[in-house]
């Protein structure tokens, strides 16, 4: 098999990082890491080129570390929490994926590619779930999944005017229910 040696310009998982010389196949290097600028092809010309960017480099990577750190804190309080249609035994009808997840931190802000999130496979029943979370090389957290029946109340998730409107409603329904036992 032909191999030839690269230069990664980003880090790749199971590959190496930014900046070192790897040695992959020749068809791995043509078809994917050199038309996305994964990489370069590894020159003399090119090593003293990344060479040279190597402290812009350094910088960057300090930069991105500390963002990603940042973003950890805020992102371990936060609970995600998806209601689906589920079955007497807990099973759902569909799955929660890495798309879902993606889609519910986008909505509260965040911009986190799915491909980051280390989701074995879908979720597929109710309950609590602790989802691997990679937001840079050496900073990784669990993000925390809920997954519970639709239709369900759940406490501590409401807003203050869902709140408001239950205990309205079980107000009323307490109401109701010693009106028709003192008319019987």
């Amino acid at each position: 098999m032909a191999h030839t040696k690269i230069l990664l310009r980003e880090d790749i998982d199971d590959l190496g990082a930014r900046g070192e010389i790897v040695r992959v196949r020749a068809g791995y290097a043509r078809n994917y890491l050199l038309p996305r600028k994964l990489a370069v092809e590894a020159t003399t010309s090119n090593v003293k080129a990344i060479e040279q960017e190597r402290s812009a480099l350094l910088k960057r990577e300090a930069k991105e570390r500390s963002s990603a750190e940042g973003q950890a804190e805020q992102l371990g309080k936060l609970v995600l929490t998806f209601k689906r249609k589920a079955g007497e035994q807990g099973a759902l009808y569909g799955s929660v994926t890495s798309m879902d997840v993606t889609e519910a931190l986008q909505e509260k802000g965040y911009e986190i590619d799915r491909h980051r999130l280390h989701l074995r496979e879908p979720i597929k029943r109710l309950g609590d779930y602790q989802v691997p979370l990679r937001l840079h090389r050496s900073v990784s957290i669990d993000l925390q999944v809920k997954v519970v029946p639709e239709g369900e109340v759940i406490v501590g998730h409401m807003t203050p005017e869902q709140e408001a409107e239950v205990a309205a409603q079980t107000e009323g329904d307490t109401d109701e229910d010693e009106s028709t036992a003192s008319t019987e």
